[in-house]
């Protein structure tokens, strides 16, 4: 069925969901303060540090009492540190329903060697976490980024639990309402929903999470770089602005700007309303569509902002080549761009519909969506 494109392009293509769209006033000029050529602990880099730190606190509605520190290696570095440095101290479940959870049991399992209890669930599915023991420590994503699953809230976490809860919240904060007293340690990465710069992680610790560290010692060896603790204490000049290793002061600026642009949307509430407006849009796009749906089973668990979809028409022959064919001729066209499922997901296309997108060029890109479905599938007949 030959049909025209579409007349009207997104005014930004960029639907990568990481790194993720800038925010939509950026500008290179808005980093001209940045404390380039400087160190990062002279007072000007650690005022600037620390400013990313109580922004953070700020904006996510973070505890005063907990730590908040920012960390090499992005969110996969934060994550590491904490399963490495936290671990081992009582048994551990392992929750994972995507490829990234996926890979912390890796971690655990076969390089940490735990004897941990792993529970899995196939793409567009999610763990019943309300079945998991909390009195072991819980490691799970929030939101999975490469299946468009998140939990829904955080009410099946004990508040007398007596493990630690460990959550990779990576494309979560800034699009959804954590539950801060139901998380000891949750990371996230600059790259996500603010569309900041990669390699910079940020670590955040409840009390709880603090008292394990000054309590207990791993077994095994802990290399420089995820060092949290000296003496038996912990090194405070982390969570206040001290990184471990040197962090990119350009990066730092353009994560400041992001901040002052969150406030000026309305903070938490207004990144979160951006989000489910993006999201919505593509979710409605699908259910007036017999040929896409959403990769999430059920609408509880969808997530705002990395959005799965998968093709469900019986004429497709193949459906990964058929997919990528799909993201391949939006890319050509310059009105999607990398919005192909990773790479261990099942075939189809993945979206990104955090704060930083906007909801017109959402609206705007999906008639070239179904443009292009039926472009490839007129190409295979």
């Amino acid at each position: 069925m030959a049909t025209h494109a579409p007349a009207t392009r997104p005014a930004n293509p960029r639907f990568s969901s990481g790194p993720c769209a800038k925010i939509p006033t950026f500008s290179l000029e808005n980093l001209s303060d940045a404390s380039l050529g400087r160190s990062h602990r002279a007072a000007v880099g650690k005022g600037k540090l620390k400013a990313a730190i109580e922004g953070t606190r700020e904006i996510l509605n973070i505890p005063a009492d907990y730590k908040i520190g920012i960390v090499p290696a992005s969110d996969t570095g934060a994550v590491e540190m904490a399963l490495w440095s936290l671990l081992g101290a009582r048994k551990v479940t392992m929750c994972a329903w995507e490829s990234f959870g996926a890979g912390w049991v890796t971690d655990v399992v076969k390089q940490l060697k735990l004897d941990a209890e792993v529970k899995t669930a196939d793409y567009g599915e999610i763990v019943d976490m309300a079945a998991v023991d909390y009195n072991t420590d819980v490691v799970f994503t929030w939101n999975g980024t490469t299946s468009g699953v998140r939990v829904e809230n955080g009410d099946m976490i004990p508040a007398d639990r007596e493990g630690l809860t460990i959550c990779d919240a990576t494309s979560a904060a800034f699009a959804m309402d954590l539950p801060w007293d139901k998380l000891d340690v949750t990371t996230f990465s600059w790259q996500k929903v603010l569309g900041g710069e990669a390699a910079h992680g940020m670590l955040i610790l409840s009390p709880r999470a603090v008292e394990r560290l000054e309590s207990y010692t791993p077994a095994w060896p802990l290399p420089k770089i995820f060092r949290l603790t000296k003496g038996g204490k912990l090194i405070e000049g982390i969570f206040t602005g001290a990184t471990i290793n040197t962090p990119s002061m350009l990066a730092v600026e353009d994560y400041l700007v992001a901040l002052d642009w969150a406030r000026s949307v309305g903070g938490l509430n207004g990144l979160m309303a951006r989000a489910d407006a993006n999201a919505k849009a593509v979710w409605d796009f699908c259910e007036a569509r017999d040929w896409i749906d959403n990769l999430a089973v059920e609408a509880a668990t969808r997530s705002n902002t990395s959005v799965c979809l998968k093709f469900t028409d019986a004429r497709i022959k193949e459906g990964a080549p058929f997919a990528k064919a799909v993201a391949k001729r939006l890319e050509a066209e310059g009105v999607a761009l990398d919005i192909g499922a990773y790479r261990d997901a099942p075939a189809g296309l993945r979206i990104w519909c955090g704060g930083t997108v906007e909801t017109s060029d959402i609206e705007a890109m999906l008639p070239w969506l179904e443009w292009a479905f039926n472009a490839e599938i007129d190409a295979q007949a």
